[in-house]
């Protein structure tokens, strides 16, 4: 049964809010102040489906994407973008004042740029039988089938397509597939997940498909099935060979702009430890002025990046190593030859390191983040162990969701 409610205001997850009996009550797709027609969602009280929108806000503007609403990938393409600017904000703002945390908050920077230049796609069998290739509906594990997505980089033209070909040849029945394409500078790279061993009849239908569709690299669970080219990408004035299935910013402009702000802020340190470092999108750039030993748990990133590191020219000594920080932090007595530390964890923050941290006496700590509720939790720990956090600077690489990624400086 169709009920009428106001919307109040936007959460920090894009969905509308309404208060009722002064329990929030979650719509996606509405804005503040506007009044709609919704209906109930089963197993979950708080939550509805939006059916009509009534009354709209001055504010909403037209989705831009013709699967907005189906596709789970954006949750917010109907809102200007002043006051999305300003909403995705105040997120940071919010969520640092409920930790007790004391700092300016810069304007958010703005870095889609070309847009997304990795995507995962899932191809899934629903349960008429039909073979859907695209991304997770909203709060669903049912596949909308996409044919183009209008926030990915104009280098990833051809992607949804080589996806669909993959997922067509492997069939897969049960459990989903997992197609992570890259978009190198030399051509697309392809990891599948999912299939199960492959027999030589399937390795050479997917070469096939890999040459039709003019791919630089095709793996299977990182496994090698065709390689055209090795895949490679440009890190500042570096060449760097991609590992299978390796974690990339999601914009190159995301990139851009965090490494930029973190080389600012590390700008007279000459021994720079980069933990959970990756390919090395930090370590690369700051060992045009500095020496730098990163540190990632991730041995095929930490091998391409020492790679990278010794063919290029003009760069400081960079040495990287193998290394889970998670369960093996760098204690205080192996940070005592560094005058700044640089950590960019994942999404679930570095609270074991981060501890190891306070306690020591670097000088300069620079924290990225993609969480801005772990990123809390860790300035925390480094506040208290006597630190003192600089500005904060959100960065919006992943425009149209409630994701943002931070900068921040901890000064002794």
């Amino acid at each position: 049964m169709a009920e009428q409610l106001v919307i109040d205001h936007v959460g920090h997850r894009g969905d509308g809010i309404s208060l009722v009996d002064g329990q929030a009550v979650y719509v996606p797709y509405t804005l503040g102040g506007e009044t709609v027609e919704v209906e109930p969602v089963a197993g979950h009280p708080d939550r509805r489906y939006l059916s009509r929108i009534a009354h709209a806000s001055a504010e909403r503007i037209a989705p831009f994407c013709s699967y907005f609403g189906a596709c789970g990938g954006c949750a917010i393409q109907h809102w200007q973008m002043e006051s999305y600017r300003a909403w995705k904000r105040q997120i940071v703002v919010d969520t640092l004042a409920q930790a007790g945390i004391a700092c300016g908050v810069d304007e958010l920077v703005d870095a889609h740029g070309a847009g997304r230049r990795r995507v995962t796609v899932h191809a899934r069998r629903g349960a008429d039988g039909e073979l859907r290739t695209g991304f997770a509906a909203a709060n669903s594990h049912e596949i909308v089938a996409i044919r183009d997505c209008p926030i990915l980089d104009p280098a990833l033209h051809g992607a949804l397509d080589a996806a669909r070909a993959l997922a067509e040849a492997l069939k897969p029945a049960g459990k989903p597939l997992d197609i992570q394409i890259t978009a190198a500078d030399n051509g697309l790279d392809i990891d599948v997940r999912g299939s199960g061993p492959l027999t030589s009849a399937a390795i050479a239908t997917l070469s096939g498909i890999a040459r039709e569709h003019g791919l630089a690299r095709l793996t299977r669970h990182g496994e090698l099935v065709l390689m055209r080219t090795p895949p490679v990408i440009g890190i500042g004035a570096v060449r760097l060979a991609l590992p299978p299935g390796s974690f990339l910013q999601a914009t190159i402009a995301g990139e851009e702009t965090l490494a930029a702000r973190v080389i600012e802020r590390c700008k007279r340190a000459k021994h720079i430890a980069d933990l959970f470092c990756g390919v090395g999108p930090f370590a690369l750039r700051l060992a045009a002025a500095a020496r730098v030993t990163a540190f990632d748990n991730d041995a095929g990133a930490v091998a391409a990046l020492q790679k990278a590191a010794a063919s290029a020219s003009g760069l400081k000594p960079v040495k990287a190593e193998t290394r889970d920080l998670f369960h093996r932090p760098l204690m205080p007595q192996e940070l005592r030859d560094y005058d700044a530390v640089v950590f960019d964890p994942p999404r679930q923050g570095a609270q074991a390191q981060v501890r190891q941290l306070a306690a020591s006496k670097i000088p300069i700590v620079v924290a990225v983040s993609c969480s801005v509720a772990t990123f809390a939790r860790d300035a925390r720990i480094l506040i208290d162990g006597g630190y003192k956090i600089e500005n904060v600077t959100p960065v919006d690489q992943f425009r149209h969701t409630p994701h943002v990624e931070l900068v921040a400086r901890f000064k002794r």
